[in-house]
This record gives C-alpha cells, structure tokens and sequence, in this order.
C-alpha cells in the first residue's frame, strides 16, 4: 500500500511540474518592446532593439500640408540622435490617400526635399481592421487628447471632423498624417503630440524625457 501511495504521489507531482512548465509565460504589454514591424526592405525589425533609447513613433505622408514637419523631424533627429533618439517613422496612406507610390518613391522624395537620415519603415494602417499591432497598442496607451482650438488649423480640423461625428475626439484613433508618440527609455508612452503640435513644445518633452 506505501509503495502503491509512493507511486501516485509522484504521479501527481510529475503532472504538476508538467502542467507548470506549459503554461505560457505572459508578455510584458507594458511598454513597446513587445513589438516587430517591418523596416522598408520588408526585413522584420524588433522594437527591443531600441530599448534604451527616446523614441518618436510618426505617421507620415508625402502629400501633405503638414509634410514639411519632416524637416522638424530631422532637426530634431541631428541635434539628440548622439543623446539616445531616434523618429521611427510610419508612411501612411489612409488619410487622403496622401501617401501614394511605392516605399522607394516615399522614402526618395523624403531624402531628396527634406534629407531624412532617420529609420522609415514599411507602408502601415494606423485605424481599422488591418491597422499595425503597434498602433493598436499605442491608442491604447495614449487616446487622442483634443486638437488645440486656438490655433487656425487645430480649429478648423476640430470643425471638421466634429461635422462628420459629434463625439469624435472620444475615438482614440489617429486622426491625420503626422500624429507622434514619445516613448520614454523604459518603453512606455511618455505623450501624444497631434498633428498641429508646435516643435517646441515636442522638444521641450523629448529633452525632458533624454
């Protein structure tokens, strides 16, 4: 009977060692490192392997009224890239269709009328059923916050998305090219800065956060 009680006893214990080496490990949702996404040659890129650095995450688009903040980005790229910064950079066409052409025809025209150095990426969805994991997660962490009234153009885009839905700035999905993310050197969303944010005001939250 011991040696019958012995046996079962290990049985059980060999099953729970079995059942606890199974069980999934959950992944750290807290902050970006999670993530791959697609560089412009099709070639998968960890985002771990920023970790540690200041991020700007931006959707951008070629056809724009607000594509030369591209100069910005790269103004601000040259002077902190040295302290830990990088733009990564999204085009994005779901706005207007503003971003058209091949990941080859964006990324010359961005180097040849702006002289970007910074990482831009493979063409991505921000909203919707096939927007990019990354972007889910980063409404998530950072809904949209309202567009400054005050300013000329923040007014008239309040104007005319409030036209199209009354409660549209309860949505936290991106509402045009050049939406930027700062992320922190732990991973963590730091700020979302929309379209008609100044410089200024990002670059007093980059240099806050290097």
């Amino acid at each position: 009977m011991k040696k019958i009680t012995f046996i079962l006893l290990a049985a059980a214990m060999m099953m729970a060692g079995c059942k606890q080496k199974t069980e999934p490990v959950a992944a750290d949702t807290d902050n970006i490192y999670q993530f791959s996404v697609l560089d412009g040659n099709l070639d998968t890129v960890s985002l771990s392997d920023y970790q540690g650095k200041v991020l700007l995450v931006v959707n951008t688009a070629t056809q724009c009224g607000f594509t030369p903040q591209d100069e910005d980005l790269q103004q601000l790229y040259a002077k902190y890239h040295d302290r830990g910064f990088e733009v990564l950079d999204f085009p994005c066409n779901q706005f207007g269709e503003q971003a058209p052409g091949s990941y080859e025809e964006i990324h010359g025209f961005c180097t040849m009328n702006y002289n970007i150095t910074f990482p831009q990426m493979a063409k991505i969805e921000v909203n919707g059923e096939g927007e990019e994991p990354l972007y889910t997660w980063l409404k998530e962490q950072a809904p949209f916050g309202g567009f400054d009234t005050t300013d000329r153009i923040g007014a008239y885009l309040d104007q005319m998305f409030r036209a199209q839905d009354s409660l549209y700035d309860q949505n936290p999905d991106i509402k045009w090219n050049f939406t930027k993310f700062l992320i922190g050197r732990d991973g963590k969303v730091v700020k979302r800065f929309e379209p008609t944010a100044k410089k200024g005001e990002m670059e007093a939250a980059l240099v806050s956060v290097l």
